[in-house]
């Protein structure tokens, strides 16, 4: 299934039906006077969040979505049916924003949850409603009122406990496939990654989806590479991977880098607890590996150090320690 994590679609609430302007035909009955009766009212239309879903792929080419009308009242005092209400189904992490995207109505961060959208139009009165006493015949009937509509634009956040970001090639992808059952495409070029992957970890009795993000580099913010917005998946993790190529020279000036990138795009990314992961130490000398990480928790200076882990992701090298250490900090939060 090809995902897409942002749509663009226009939603019509149904109209109301119209009154009927109907009399009474009875034999024996000499004034049988009004008896239209009111139109029924539209359907509403409202998102639903629905579980086992990461894509908004249904509405990439389905754009135009409208409830169903009210039926229009008749003869006998009958009310005409309302409209059935349209659901339309959205993965869990679901936010519904307007048409330019400065206004949120609605974050479906829940299974289950809705939001009602557009509201269906009232039904119009049949004559029977204007009945008085100097007006004993009336002919008038209302029409149904129309349904609301509006353009909004629907933009996933995955829900997943665990964010792994870092440089193209730096293992993420490896990573998740050591500690998941996910099998996301790892080859040796630059943006393997398209695409947020999401897998499950299992430690002892509990579980935390991880989502593996395409790699950023330099730039992203501006819409170098890939640019960065996936990072929106990374908003509602718990906690951030940061995983770093061991085998790069200068491991503070990677990770200088991609914290620059998110704190430019906000979001509150820099203030999650965050796991500093060495990955491919298998493919460095020992003296050089304890080189590079004196060097690297020097950098630091007097600042709060994050927790640093060397693993091999591929050579699965301290893996163990690092679930151990993941599922240790998920406790505590």
């Amino acid at each position: 299934m090809k995902f897409l994590d942002r749509a663009k679609i226009h939603i019509k609430a149904g109209d109301g039906g119209n009154g009927a302007a109907s009399f009474r035909r009875e034999k024996y009955i000499e004034y049988g006077g009004p008896n239209g009766g009111d139109g029924g009212r539209g359907g509403d239309v409202i998102f639903r969040a629905v579980p086992n879903v990461n894509t908004l792929i249904d509405y990439r080419f389905k754009t135009h979505f409208a409830a169903e009308r009210g039926q229009n009242g008749m003869g006998r005092m009958r009310t005409g049916f309302s409209g059935e209400d349209l659901i339309l189904p959205v993965p869990t992490g679901t936010v519904i924003l307007s048409e330019n995207e400065e206004i949120e109505y609605a974050d479906l961060n829940q299974d289950g949850m809705e939001y009602l959208a557009v509201r269906g139009g009232n039904g119009g009165w049949g004559n029977l409603h204007f009945k008085s006493p100097t007006n004993r015949a009336p002919k008038q009937a209302n029409d149904g009122l129309p349904g609301e509509e509006r353009t909004v634009v629907l933009r996933l956040k995955l829900i997943a406990d665990i964010g792994l970001v870092g440089f193209p090639n730096a293992g993420k992808s490896t990573l998740l496939s050591a500690v998941t059952s996910a099998r996301p495409k790892i080859a040796n070029y630059a943006f393997t990654t398209l695409n947020p992957q999401l897998g499950v970890m299992y430690a002892h009795n509990r579980e935390f989806v991880l989502v593996d993000l395409p790699g950023l580099i330099e730039g992203a913010h501006t819409g170098v590479g890939l640019g960065d917005k996936f990072l929106g998946h990374a908003e509602r993790t718990k906690m951030i991977l940061h995983i770093i190529d061991g085998t790069e020279e200068d491991w503070r000036a990677r990770y200088a880098a991609i914290r620059h990138e998110m704190d430019s795009y906000g979001g509150g990314l820099l203030s999650k607890p965050e796991i500093v992961v060495i990955n491919k130490i298998d493919a460095i000398d020992k003296d050089v590996l304890e080189e590079r990480m004196t060097a690297f928790k020097k950098s630091f200076g007097r600042k709060k150090k994050p927790e640093i882990l060397t693993i091999s992701a591929a050579g699965r090298q301290g893996i163990d320690t690092l679930i151990s250490v993941i599922e240790k900090k998920m406790m505590d939060l």
